[in-house]
């Protein structure tokens, strides 16, 4: 009997089971005299209700009747859950890739049951359960953002049938495009109509071939979601293959709103120490460390970042756009210029920056900071060997000098590195703009990942306790001096990542970093619909000090600001201490602040 005959004959005793009595007949004898009762247990609660004589003989044999139909009834299910099981393993052994499905399916998704969600999950979901659309999803961004466990909520969102007819494949860099068009061949012959395919751009000829899954198989109905953590594939993919007939949600960036809502971590420098992927430990960069080695601060960043870019460059168009940066991959130097792009981003993205000999720009501001400080002015410089805590530093990064180049890194180079930094949606400009000179500008590029760079100035610190010159001063001095550093370094990021958020928040307006010959806002928000601007301080400090703000109510810089963008509306110090106000300036906390800003 097939197995759709066999739920059909189940369905039909359980219709018939559900019309006879359940439980027992009772007997109980007072004064010498029998008298029956028919027993039943409902919710826990035992009942009992007399019976008859004459009717006793009829309702034994309906509850007998119903025992033995609910016996047949337990047969069937175990067949048929035999037969399921019998003709999934029979489908699996037929599969070229590794096939998950039916129970092993849920087993996989169920591990995410209680994890909150991505507010981007909402796109995935629409595709999953809303009308044929006739596209491809491509879910994409780096590792540890939350692609696969989107996909398990959905999963787990799914009814029983629609499950039945789900599948999920885990593809590797073995896979071919032939075997995972074998797959889906035989998936759609099984009625299935749900796939999503993990880590598609491992297969080395998926950029050439994805056309496959939109013009055969979701043209044919099926709802195929594609995921991977080689984005640049799947950007090459949208221009090409995919042109027009997917959805693309990138995962990448992660803003302190959804930092703090789905991994229920608040604070500003936790969200610097661990911002950047949805791991509660900073996985892959930060994770189970005091400080940052060459193992987890520079891990990530050749997995995550320069072998994504590699990879993809490797297989698109058979490895012919690379364009300027095929010399570099070919030396094995491409990965040494983007470990520089990453630690110098918060300086200008030239030449300069990938071919000088190395310094550290965390470790400059740092010595100036700590000399000029009026209450504990410390020379940092005269108390360390420079030279071998910079040499120290560049070995972890494996970051290589100008004379050590084999392949001379020219402003081009640097050019198409920063193109597929931003691409990957790890690079965002924010336009500069000097003042009083109105036609002057350049760009300031900003880290969409603050763990990442986080990791990198503990590395920072990490050389500075080998040096042995830093460890003849005093252990309060020496403390004092790595946290100046940590703590120089979380007020740049702080400031980038206002400045990120709130342009991304905001596209219809400017968000801009002034300078002035003397001093400089953070950040000026325009209006262009009104013709005014807020102008903004950022510190990285919970103390409310009057000094925060002397570029705020200077005259002359405020005029300036004003002949550029319009009316001043609004002067603010976004910091990490309570709200309040000072002088006619308004102090944002900087976590409300970020948490206002508009999904």
């Amino acid at each position: 009997m097939a197995c759709t005959d066999k739920t059909f004959e189940t369905e039909e005793l359980e219709r018939e089971i559900a019309l006879l009595p359940a439980g027992g007949i009772a007997t109980k004898k007072i004064r010498g005299k029998v008298y029956y009762y028919h027993r039943v247990t409902i919710n826990g609660e035992r009942k009992e209700t007399y019976i008859d004589f004459d009717k006793v003989d009829e309702l034994r044999a309906q509850i007998e009747k119903r025992k033995e139909l609910e016996a047949k009834v337990k047969e069937l299910k175990r067949s048929v859950t035999a037969e399921k099981k019998a003709k999934n393993t029979m489908q699996v052994s037929k599969f070229k890739t590794y096939v998950r499905i039916g129970d092993e399916l849920v087993r996989m998704a169920s591990p995410v049951k209680k994890f909150r969600r991505r507010e981007c999950c909402s796109a995935l979901h629409d595709y999953v359960f809303g009308g044929q659309q006739d596209k491809v999803f491509v879910l994409y961004g780096l590792r540890r953002t939350g692609k696969t466990t989107m996909i398990r909520q959905i999963i787990l969102e799914m009814t029983p049938k629609q499950r039945e007819k789900t599948a999920f494949l885990q593809l590797n860099k073995l896979n071919t495009l032939s075997q995972v068009n074998a797959d889906l061949r035989l998936l759609e012959e099984n009625g299935f109509e749900y796939v999503f395919i993990d880590e598609v751009t491992l297969m080395k000829d998926f950029i050439e071939g994805a056309a496959l899954f939109s013009d055969i198989y979701v043209a044919s109905g099926m709802k195929i979601v594609l995921s991977g953590t080689d984005s640049l594939g799947f950007v090459f993919t949208e221009q090409d293959q995919l042109y027009d007939r997917c959805i693309m949600l990138h995962t990448t960036f992660i803003p302190y709103r959804e930092f703090e809502n789905v991994l229920g971590i608040k604070g500003i420098d936790e969200y610097i120490r661990y911002g950047g992927t949805m791991s509660a430990s900073g996985v892959n960069y930060n994770e189970n460390s005091t400080f940052a080695s060459k193992k987890n601060a520079d891990v990530y960043i050749n997995t995550a970042i320069a072998r994504n870019i590699q990879h993809s460059l490797e297989y698109y168009q058979e490895g012919g756009h690379f364009r300027l940066l095929y010399d570099l991959y070919k030396k094995g130097e491409l990965t040494s210029a983007i470990n520089r792009v990453v630690e110098d981003m918060n300086h200008r993205f030239t030449k300069e920056v990938l071919t000088r000999t190395f310094r550290s720009g965390d470790l400059s501001v740092t010595s100036r900071n700590m000399l000029k400080d009026r209450k504990n002015s410390f020379d940092l410089e005269s108390n360390i060997d420079r030279e071998k805590v910079e040499r120290s530093l560049k070995t972890m990064m494996d970051i290589l000098d100008k004379e050590e180049q084999t392949v001379e890194v020219d402003e081009a180079h640097a050019s198409q590195i920063k193109e597929y930094l931003s691409l990957l949606d790890l690079v965002t400009d924010i336009d500069q703009i000097y003042l009083p000179e109105t036609g002057a500008r350049t760009t300031k590029p900003v880290f969409s990942q603050p763990g990442m760079r986080y990791a990198l100035a503990e590395a920072l610190v990490n050389s500075l306790i080998l040096d042995e010159k830093f460890n003849y001063l005093d252990i309060s001095d020496r403390q004092s001096v790595l946290d100046r550093v940590l703590d120089t370094v979380r007020g740049f990021i702080m400031e980038e990542i206002v400045l990120l958020e709130t342009k991304l928040a905001l596209p219809q307006k400017g968000v801009y970093h002034v300078q002035f010959a003397v001093g400089e806002f953070d950040m000026v928000v325009y209006d262009p619909a009104t013709l005014t601007c807020s102008i903004y301080e950022i510190k990285h400090s919970k103390e409310l000090v009057p000094d925060q703000y002397r570029h705020l109510i200077d005259e002359s810089k405020c005029a300036a600001a004003e002949h550029r963008f319009g009316k001043i509306t609004g002067k603010y110090v976004i910091y990490r201490g309570a709200p309040g106000e000072s002088a006619g300036i308004h102090y944002l906390n900087v976590e409300e602040y970020l948490k206002s800003l508009a999904p």
